[in-house]
């Protein structure tokens, strides 16, 4: 592998929109942070969160705009929402995203070797899964008929505050009476008991096989929405199935703390891209 990625890089970006997929509920699409210069760069898909019943490929563009400009190709896609369709169709959309953006990778000067993921939220709960399962027959439910041969296994994930535990997160909504959250729950997770089968924390301790790529996890210290104790237990329960799992908790921040401006919210990119840097590093030696 080429790829030569300096995290302190300063590039212009090109930003458009195109189209991903297409449901029976609508158009989804994907916007593109293309860094301009020779390349060929590494790449990204951005899931983005919103309890798996809103938001879009526009929720996370601060931060996919910081990545872009450092010399990494970001795309970020819509996904289904639980309204138009429950889990696993935002997975299937993941997965099918993986395997999306390895085959335009090059068009938009990305080397699709590369392809990793970075998920927040709810969009870390879905990245979680398609890293871990990535030749599931069911996330891999929608063809990919310009390259049928292409898999949905990632370099390494970024998950910001990721729902690692859907089950422990219901629960922590309860006793927070949090109405929104708990309808938001069951709306996705329909039937019920898909909450325990989609669980990455579950899937775990079950001793799925699964694949186990490079993860790295941030999780603010004031969140009350994903518990860091919950996160940091399967933080440790990754590592104990052999997965490289970096867990970092940032002092004074809340869920979705890199929404705004702030000292944490500039700390977290600094700290991604060097964790993206040192998996391509790693990826490199071992070619």
């Amino acid at each position: 592998m080429t790829i030569a990625y300096d995290p302190l890089g300063r590039f212009e970006i090109k930003v458009w929109d195109t189209e991903f997929r297409r449901t029976p509920a609508r158009q989804l699409m994907a916007r593109v942070y293309q860094p301009q210069g020779d390349g060929p760069f590494p790449v990204l898909l951005d899931l983005h969160g919103g309890a798996w019943n809103s938001q879009d490929r526009t929720a996370n563009a601060p931060m996919d705009e910081s990545l872009a400009q450092s010399g990494i190709l970001v795309v970020a896609i819509d996904l289904t929402r639980a309204p138009e369709a429950p889990y696993p169709a935002s997975v299937q959309d993941a997965n099918y995203g993986v395997r999306w953006l390895k085959a335009k990778a090059r068009e938009w000067n990305g080397d699709p070797v590369t392809v990793a993921a970075l998920g927040s939220s709810s969009g870390g709960h879905e990245i979680e899964l398609c890293a871990m399962r990535p030749q599931d027959p069911r996330y891999n439910a929608h063809p990919l008929p310009e390259a049928p041969s292409v898999d949905a296994t990632l370099t390494y994930v970024v998950a910001r505050s990721p729902v690692s535990d859907p089950y422990a997160r219901f629960q922590q909504a309860e006793r927070r009476q949090w109405a929104e959250m708990i309808h938001n729950s069951k709306t996705y997770f329909n039937p019920w008991e898909s909450i325990h089968e989609g669980n990455p924390q579950k899937i775990l301790e079950r001793g799925e096989k699964v694949s186990l790529p490079p993860m790295y996890i941030l999780q603010g210290e004031l969140d009350d929405n994903v518990l860091p104790a919950v996160q940091e237990k399967f933080a440790a329960t990754y590592k104990a199935a052999g997965g490289e799992c970096e867990f970092e908790v940032f002092q004074g921040a809340e869920h979705r703390w890199v929404a705004k401006p702030s000292p944490q919210t500039d700390r977290a990119y600094v700290q991604i891209k060097a964790f993206i840097a040192k998996q391509l590093r790693a990826k490199k030696l071992a070619a």
